[in-house]
């Protein structure tokens, strides 16, 4: 399968199109041959070929090769109506196309598992989180759902197995600013920044050393939960970032102990109430290696 791309382009003058790309593009990309087997078109779907003049502030088109995907099982839906799909996302899964993973991502699954081609998402877990996922099946739906996330009207909580820390048992604030540079992995705290990011963190049960939290934020900044768990002093089991990053390929039967377990909004259409429940559940038999 091949995915679109292009090329914008430039003021500076060549002979040929041809000798543009071979400038422009990575030496990895063969442009002679993508040429004669007519990879790359004009704006107008014409095919460019090896002669083809350069015109300046020209946009060209063309199909990059997509690396092979494993297939991947059928999402399980919690909930599906007229206007939204709720989904239960597993581990490893990203929520849209991104990088090497196309499709397999949540949504290009499940526009062809539910044939709803206009599916859009109305918010984004990290690849790495299983849990509750909402999605819009029409485009007249997509701002209203997508809008709930963005002027924080949505409660949300979370549920991370993490070292047991007693002191956490009583609900606790913890607010910090958190910002990730670009290029980075980890997102970092700075302490004499004002807080920018605000997660209300209880340990509700204890599995011997580990604990289980539940996790309310209300604000997004990325990776926060992590974060916010890992500055605690209790980073959330199998996490490849956070305290240290990994650099061992990943292991499916060692996920992020982190799940999107709750997911509650009043409708922007019809004033209901709605409420979704995550049925992902933590395993604890293999985590023997990983106990503290």
């Amino acid at each position: 399968m091949r995915t679109p791309a292009r090329v914008g382009g430039t003021t500076h003058p060549h002979a040929t199109i041809r000798d543009f790309l071979r400038a422009r593009l990575p030496d990895r990309v063969p442009v002679d041959a993508w040429l004669d087997e007519a990879r790359f078109v004009d704006a107008t779907g014409t095919p460019i070929d090896q002669a083809t003049p350069y015109t300046p502030a020209t946009f060209i088109w063309f199909h990059k090769d997509l690396h092979p995907e494993p297939e991947i099982a059928d999402l399980a839906v919690l909930h599906q109506d007229d206007r939204i799909v709720v989904i239960d996302k597993p581990h490893f899964l990203a929520s849209i196309p991104r990088g090497a993973h196309v499709q397999n991502s949540a949504l290009i699954k499940l526009r062809t598992q539910l044939d709803l081609p206009d599916l859009a998402p109305a918010h984004r877990l990290d690849r790495l989180t299983a849990g509750v996922m909402l999605f819009s099946t029409a485009r007249r739906w997509r701002s209203a759902y997508q809008e709930l996330f963005e002027k924080r009207l949505t409660t949300k909580t979370y549920e991370a197995l993490a070292p047991a820390l007693p002191e956490l048992s009583t609900p606790t604030i913890v607010r910090s600013h958190i910002t990730k540079r670009r290029g980075e992995l980890q997102a970092v705290e700075l302490p004499d920044e004002p807080p920018n990011a605000e997660t209300l963190v209880t340990l509700v049960a204890t599995h011997g050393d580990l604990g289980t939290y539940r996790l309310e934020p209300t604000t997004g900044r990325t990776h926060q939960l992590r974060v916010h768990l890992n500055g605690l002093g209790a980073p959330i089991i199998g996490d490849p970032l956070y305290p240290t990053v990994s650099d061992a390929p990943e292991d499916p039967t060692q996920p992020l102990r982190l799940i999107a377990r709750t997911l509650a909004f009043t409708d922007p259409i019809d004033g209901s109430s709605r409420t979704f429940v995550s049925r992902v559940r933590f395993t604890f038999t293999d985590l023997e290696p990983t106990l503290p």
